[in-house]
């Protein structure tokens, strides 16, 4: 019997069926919008509802926040796409050929298009605090392979008051259950995780709702202050003695002239134009509230602001950017979880039948910090000569190559060495090869002979064949009377003489030492 990442058995009959359809007035995509009318008091309503079970208008929020806020739909999107833009790679067990398989299934299935849209719509339960995607299987006579992912509307789901289970809605509209339980293996639910606590109270839009509310008062006072004051006002007089029909006149131009600036008036009457009071400086308020609501929102979302907002510099964003990174670090690594839980496991247990804990292919995401090519290839490079033994298959996941073709032909194929080929460590410097026995003599001929040369040259340079250079060593006690005594002798020793025989010396020296 199949049992999946929770431990319930696996029912494979339905899983080529859709089993959570649109149903009219119970699962529907039209829902009221509240984020128009939103006030203090029906925000703390709704939040309330959310913690009795009835999560619908506070996601219904969230979804209204991302459609109608610039801000916050620049935010919350600069982090999904921090975590579905990377590259997903996935590890095989081991080198074993049942492993190889399943891994190399499991990376076929990862560069599909479905999968990219996979990671997009489960990231949105950074907003909604969980996200469900419904797995279409194809089934053929040798696979079962999730030809589509789709995604379901969140506000389709409900939690169970008590366990903090998910429930699909159904049309009973029963409290306990609140509705249909998710079959096994034919759903994806990824929770975030940002909070502990009810899984609907885990997604970034109920964070940002009262910076959204407040801002949203803010915009509307501003709107209003520049309507009163933003333009002149036009004041109509009319003389004393005018008609009902005068005074409609020029009401009908007042009103008129503010839209085409243009109006005809009798002589007794007059358009004036006052000046409205001087309120310079007012409307900054406005904006100063709207832009520290937004730096709250970027902190919520992204941890820091500098990347965001405007002010800082690029050294102070760069720096700002590495502590969003530690986030999408986090989000990646749970959402990895979530495939490898709902996904890999079916996958593998449909296919190739069931495994034990930790054997199965791991879908991850190696992050550039966590592993450098080079300095993994100079380890092994060290290590391997001096008895390591690693499988290729783990080198290959860590260097993100697939697995040779076997119709490759060898000489498409990069190989290692032959063994009567020295491997040398990465980093070591050549060095000779040690003298042995049968050559020993050898080099002790070379070392004479080139003394010999040498001593003959020193006594050219030398006056009337003596060795004042070694007389003043052997006669100095400390290096600066040796250094003093040396200076003295410039006169006598021929500095170009001395030059040449020391340079001759040496290599001659040379010559014997690679010759040998």
């Amino acid at each position: 019997m199949l049992l999946d990442a929770y431990g319930r058995p696996v029912n494979i009959q339905p899983l080529t069926k859709e089993l959570a359809p649109p149903i009219a007035y119970v699962r529907t995509s039209i829902f009221e919008p509240v984020a128009g009318r939103l006030t203090p008091e029906y925000l703390a309503g709704i939040l309330a509802s959310a913690m009795e079970g009835d999560s619908q208008a506070l996601l219904t929020l969230a979804t209204d926040m991302e459609e109608r806020e610039p801000h916050y739909a620049s935010v919350i999107g600069t982090r999904k796409l921090a975590v579905s833009g990377l590259d997903f790679q996935v590890e095989s067990v081991s080198d074993n050929a049942d492993d190889v398989k399943q891994a190399d299934a499991i990376r076929e299935l990862v560069r599909t298009d479905a999968f990219s849209n996979l990671l997009d719509d489960l990231l949105d339960a950074l907003a909604k605090g969980f996200s469900v995607c419904e797995i279409m299987w194809e089934r053929s006579s040798t696979q079962w392979w999730p030809g589509e992912f789709k995604w379901r509307d969140p506000r389709w789901f409900t939690f169970h008051r008590d366990t903090d289970q998910i429930y699909l809605r159904n049309q009973t509209a029963a409290i306990d259950p609140p509705g249909d339980p998710l079959a096994p293996y034919k759903f994806i639910v990824h929770y975030p995780r940002i909070r502990n606590g009810l899984r609907i109270y885990g997604g970034l839009g109920r964070l940002a709702a009262t910076s959204y509310m407040c801002k949203n008062y803010d915009l509307r006072d501003m709107m209003r202050f520049l309507e009163k004051f933003g333009h002149p006002l036009s004041l109509g007089r009319y003389a004393a003695g005018a008609t009902e029909s005068d005074l409609a006149t020029l009401r009908r131009a007042v009103i008129g002239i503010g839209v085409d600036a243009a109006a005809i008036l009798p002589d007794s009457m007059r358009i004036e134009f006052e000046q409205p009071p001087n309120v310079t400086g007012a409307e900054k308020l406005f904006l100063g509230i709207a832009d520290w609501l937004d730096r709250q929102v970027s902190k919520a979302v992204l941890g820091q602001t500098m990347t965001t907002d405007s002010g800082s510099s690029y050294s102070q964003a760069k720096v700002h950017d590495e502590v969003r990174d530690d986030i999408k670090r986090s989000d990646t690594k749970k959402l990895c979880a979530t495939l490898n839980r709902d996904l890999v496991q079916a996958f593998i247990d449909l296919n190739f039948g069931p495994r034990e804990r930790g054997q199965y292919p791991r879908i991850y995401v190696p992050f550039k910090e966590e592993f450098d090519p080079k300095e993994f290839s100079e380890a092994l490079a060290n290590l391997v000569p001096l008895g390591l033994r690693v499988e290729q298959s783990v080198i290959r996941d860590k260097m993100g190559l697939p697995d040779p073709d076997p119709k490759a032909k060898s000489e498409d194929l990069l190989s290692p060495p032959s063994s009567s080929t020295p491997v040398i460590p990465a980093n070591s410097k050549p060095t000779k090869p040690a003298l042995n026995a049968a050559n020993a003599a050898q080099a002790s001929d070379f070392a004479d002979e080139i003394e010999a040369h040498a001593l003959s040259d020193w006594q050219q340079v030398t006056p009337e064949y003596s060795d004042p250079i070694k007389e003043a060593l052997d006669s100095s006690v400390t290096y600066e009377e040796f250094a003093n005594k040396l200076a003295a002798l410039a006169d006598t020793i021929n500095p170009i003489k001395l030059t040449l025989a020391l340079a001759k010396a040496t290599f001659k020296a040379r010559g014997a030492g690679d010759a040998s």
